[in-house]
């Protein structure tokens, strides 16, 4: 399976499109359906994709259920396996290299007018440096033809990038747009340990598509999925320019800072290349953000009380809030999942607890369970002075928040009847 496959259903917008904002502006119009641009004014050749990563999407593709992918995904976190190497004839991404590293004439967007420019925000960065290997999201400001500022955040390539430069070093990395789905979950996932997230992404392959992720070795020396659309060489240079603003995950603008300058070498894609377009703030950004951190969640939860399911909400940002499935074994359960969840996953500073009959992802139905199933007074724990996440503007200065966790499940051994709907 590649990128391409999650394509099925999408509107293929033929119409002369920009970059620059009018691929948004399309999308905003039409809801945010599945869109494929294949009219772009800047990139001739190129097609760009966007809001087709969804959890729903994901699951219609492997033809499994939502509580099934968390499962699955929680395996491969521990379980990493060693990916196949092939070589560059069997590469789709390998297909063509341009002659010349241009990167405007690819179809990075510039989305939002509050943003500094073109951003990609969808592309992953696989980085090598003193035998350890990082794969993860960082968004990049295109500066000019052949130079990026990307955001680094305090995480292991930070970590990495800062020991290079401590010793003179550049980072010789890949930057990778539209793998599979497999890779793209595996890439935004986030371990407290240094743990080599392609191999993460191989066990997901295999458990999903029968076989290890193929990935083949770039002149760089950094290896790469062979199916992705786009495959870069560069370097994480020694010096650093102005990044941002940036319309951030909470759909808030992120500052100014000064972040360090990525220099291309090379820019490989597939013949007739789709790019990953991701709008940050919608559902694409979010699912990013939430879906990897459902298993953590899950597992956490499933240890005091057995857990169906995770859904990370659209109005938390896919980060900042949960509903979280159960089946109650006993009285105070309800509270101990609570509890459970925000240890699982500390940014979050809501969660919302409901039984199996309830669908997590529909928040009419939520509400409902809120409304006919919880009582404020006896059903809710709050708890003040917590570290916050970073993404929360209503946090303190110092970094505190306070978190508030409803409990809308039925104790066991309660008549059901009177609290079923027919609808």
């Amino acid at each position: 399976m590649s990128f391409r496959d999650l394509l099925h259903d999408v509107e293929n917008v033929e119409v002369r499109t920009s970059v620059i904002h009018e691929m948004l502006n399309y999308s905003v119009k039409n809801e945010n359906k599945p869109l494929l641009f294949t009219n772009i004014v800047e990139a001739e050749g190129h097609k760009a994709a966007m809001n087709v990563l969804t959890r729903e999407r994901i699951c219609k593709t492997f033809d499994i259920s939502p509580g099934k992918l968390i499962d699955i995904m929680a395996w491969a976190m521990k379980n990493p396996s060693e990916p196949t190497i092939v070589k560059e004839s069997e590469s789709p991404v390998m297909e063509n290299t341009q002659k010349e590293v241009n990167l405007d004439i690819i179809p990075i967007p510039w989305h939002y007018p509050e943003d500094k420019g073109r951003y990609q925000s969808a592309s992953v960065i696989i980085a090598e440096y003193g035998g350890i290997r990082n794969m993860s999201f960082h968004r990049q400001f295109l500066r000019d033809k052949n130079h990026t500022v990307s955001r680094f955040v305090p995480r292991h390539l930070r970590t990495m990038m800062e020991g290079a430069q401590e010793k003179g070093d550049q980072v010789s990395i890949a930057v990778v747009n539209a793998p599979d789905p497999v890779v793209l979950l595996a890439a935004a996932m986030s371990f407290n340990e240094p743990l080599d997230e392609l191999k993460v992404a191989s066990s997901l392959h295999l458990k999903l598509h029968g076989e290890p992720l193929k990935l083949v070795r770039l002149s760089n020396g950094i290896e790469v999925p062979a199916d992705a659309e786009y495959a870069m060489e560069a370097r994480i240079t020694l010096d650093t320019d102005e990044e941002g603003p940036y319309v951030d995950i909470t759909g808030t603008v992120d500052g100014i800072r000064k972040e360090p300058v990525i220099e291309y070498d090379f820019v490989h894609h597939r013949n007739n290349p789709i790019f990953h377009a991701l709008i940050q703030a919608e559902v694409e950004h979010r699912t990013l953000m939430g879906m990897p951190r459902a298993p953590t969640i899950k597992a956490a939860v499933s240890e005091v009380v057995p857990c169906t399911d995770v859904y990370l909400t659209d109005g938390g940002c896919g980060w900042l809030s949960s509903v979280i499935q159960i089946e109650p074994q006993k009285k105070g359960d309800g509270v101990k999942a609570i509890h459970a969840a925000l240890n699982g996953h500390k940014s979050m500073k809501q969660v919302i607890v409901v039984d199996t009959d309830i669908d997590i992802a529909n928040p009419s139905r939520v509400e409902w369970a809120l409304m006919t199933r919880w009582q404020p007074d006896k059903n809710t724990v709050i708890l003040s002075n917590q570290k916050g996440s970073s993404l929360d503007p209503s946090r303190s200065e110092e970094g505190f928040t306070s978190k508030i966790g409803m409990d809308a499940t039925l104790e066991p051994g309660t008549n059901k009847a009177e609290y079923e709907s027919v609808l």
